[in-house]
């Protein structure tokens, strides 16, 4: 198998440095992991370089557009670099801090606006979501096995056990509703089982 491209190491290192200081909440694992998991996910299912980088830079560009920056600021910081086509992606998937008429939405509605975006995203942008999804989701279940304190581990998560287990489920039935029938969706709905029985 080939390696990664160079436009996917630039987007690595890119993530790498704007993840630098940020850890994974209640751990000391660096949160830049989930963007190098996201390319491995993305990778094995044989995506091209334009969703693997869209899955690299998601929670950048989360980051940004949560702190504000419209899309215009987003071409200028990302576009340059990366080709408009993974902002493309992004932007479909990325829970914005406001709606159309410029009102801030709440957490619970940038949640619904992201979903209610799904059913008419890119297949790109659908890969990323699920393989964002996957590696949360499996990645929590992981913690859950190896504690003898479950209580612990939820309590980490900001928006809680229950909130948390209807989002993973919720994003499972909308890209399914959406028909997103790729393969990853299997994973993504084990995974999403296993931590329901957790």
């Amino acid at each position: 198998m080939a390696g990664y491209s160079d436009r996917i190491h630039h987007a690595l290192a890119f993530a790498a440095k704007h993840h630098d200081q940020q850890v994974r909440k209640g751990l000391r694992a660096p949160y830049f992991t989930q963007p190098a998991n996201l390319a491995i996910i993305l990778t094995r299912y044989g995506q091209d370089d334009t969703t693997v980088i869209a899955g690299i830079l998601h929670q950048v560009v989360d980051d940004f557009s949560r702190n504000g920056l419209s899309r215009e600021q987003l071409e200028e910081r990302l576009g340059g670099k990366f080709g408009s086509g993974v902002l493309d992606l992004l932007i479909t998937i990325v829970a914005r801090k406001l709606d159309d008429d410029g009102v801030e939405l709440s957490p619970d509605e940038r949640r619904d606006d992201v979903l209610a975006r799904l059913a008419s995203a890119p297949e790109g942008a659908r890969w990323v979501c699920a393989a964002d999804a996957l590696h949360s989701a499996s990645s929590l279940a992981a913690d859950l096995r190896r504690t003898v304190d479950a209580d612990a581990v939820w309590a980490r998560v900001a928006v809680g056990r229950e909130a948390t287990l209807r989002w993973y489920r919720r994003v499972l039935d909308q890209l399914s509703a959406a028909g997103f029938a790729a393969p990853v969706m299997a994973e993504l709905a084990a995974a999403v089982q296993e931590l329901e029985g957790l």
